[in-house]
């Protein structure tokens, strides 16, 4: 292999965030299994996001797993002028969360989970709220991708 001060780099198609990673165990008939459970959130920052969940072995493992379960489930965002058409409330489970529009320039103003969503999805300036009871990233993130299903070009996210 020859390198060269002009080798290609490998461009990678959607930027990635690990939103949770839990080690779990599982009892079994000698004794407790340890595994690791991954939460994935990718997102091309154009309007395309995905979040996957996945157990592995290894942490390794259960990410790769986690990232190609998210890539199965992507979500495509409709945007105008850099932000949501409309107010929204979802809730997930326990979760709720307020998705408002915001004028230009004004940013990401959200926490937690749902910082890291909207952020990887790609709306520059929305305003957020978190406020269910809960401080589960995992359904935050969730109630999020609910919210958003309001905006998407495909709806495959059912509330609960």
């Amino acid at each position: 292999m020859v390198r060269t001060k002009f080798a290609k780099k490998e461009v990678k198609e959607y930027d990635q965030r690990v939103l949770e990673l839990a080690r779990v165990t599982r009892v079994v008939a000698g004794g407790k299994r340890m595994s690791f459970r991954a939460t994935v959130l990718i997102g091309n920052r154009k309007g395309k996001i995905g979040l996957g969940i996945a157990k592995g072995v290894d942490v390794t493992q259960a990410v790769d797993k986690a990232v190609n379960q998210a890539k199965k489930d992507m979500l495509e965002i409709v945007t105008v002028n850099d932000t949501i058409p409309f107010e929204v409330a979802a809730k997930y489970s326990a979760a709720r969360v307020i998705l408002k529009p915001a004028a230009k320039g004004r940013g990401i103003v959200a926490g937690g989970a749902v910082r890291w969503v909207l952020t990887l999805a790609g709306i520059p300036n929305i305003s957020a709220k978190i406020i269910g009871r809960t401080s589960n990233a995992i359904n935050n993130a969730r109630a999020t991708f609910v919210a958003l299903n309001y905006f998407a070009k495909n709806k495959q996210y059912i509330q609960r």
